[in-house]
């Protein structure tokens, strides 16, 4: 037996996607992006689109994605993500496009972008990671952060009458009109990974096919935001996150 064949894995159930790179990642231990990350590699490759997608990166924590994802990307001013994508796709109609961003850059800073892309129908989709908090710049209240959660800014916790309250942003794209498919998905477990999969590759061709503009939501953890262990950020989000935001689908269009 050669040595090549004594260090080949004999039993191989799981590997990394070929479209990650081998780069070490920046994220903080128990950070929902990195599971996001494979389940998008995965899903473009099972697609057989390498050469044909274009990832367009945001500002916040997952700012670097194109170092991790080896498809070609272009980078975005803050909020501004489905607006570039919108351009891309119209340009380049036989690409699959989507955005990656988070609750602050989407859902307060560019809100605007967000709600006439998806309302127009653009053929994208559009990446949602909601961990309640603006977790790079230093753990400060977003729009996503729940009654009563504390936060940098909120160290008393979020009260409605002076903060407002959470926004749904994502029940408020499942009744514009140019929205084929809402759905909210989580990935903390095995089982919830598995449907996030299935959501994305829905969303995705969905968007091949010209059927509108598609919205996943990931609701995720933020451990360093929120000053929890991992283990710990994950039993907080089932408990309070996802009794807020309901997982699951919010719209299919037929």
């Amino acid at each position: 037996m050669t040595k090549e064949e004594i260090l080949q894995p004999q039993n191989m159930v799981a590997q990394k996607p070929e479209l990650m790179n081998d780069v070490t990642m920046h994220y903080c231990p128990g950070c929902s992006h990195g599971v996001v990350h494979k389940l998008v590699a995965e899903v473009i490759a099972e697609m057989g689109m390498e050469e044909k997608t274009i990832g367009i990166s945001p500002v916040g924590c997952a700012v670097f994605a194109y170092r991790y994802i080896d498809i070609d990307w272009q980078e975005s001013a803050h909020g501004r993500a489905p607006a570039l994508a919108t351009a891309c796709k119209r340009l380049w109609p036989d690409r699959l496009v989507f955005t990656y961003q988070g609750d602050g850059d989407m859902a307060c800073i560019g809100t605007a972008e967000t709600i006439h892309a998806l309302n127009r129908g653009e053929n994208i989709t559009i990446i949602f990671v909601n961990n309640a908090i603006y977790g790079m710049t230093g753990g400060q209240m977003a729009p996503t952060t729940l009654v009563g959660m504390k936060t940098a800014t909120c160290p008393y916790g979020r009260d409605p009458q002076l903060h407002g309250y959470p926004l749904r942003i994502s029940d408020i794209a499942a009744q514009l009109e140019g929205t084929a498919y809402v759905t909210r998905q989580s990935v903390e477990t095995v089982a919830a990974v598995r449907k996030a999969k299935k959501a994305l590759r829905k969303a995705f061709e969905n968007s091949m096919n010209g059927k509108g503009s598609n919205l996943v939501e990931f609701v995720a953890t933020c451990s360093s935001g929120w000053k929890m262990t991992p283990t710990n950020a994950n039993k907080w989000m089932e408990e309070n996150m996802c009794e807020y935001y309901k997982l699951g689908d919010l719209k299919v269009k037929e």
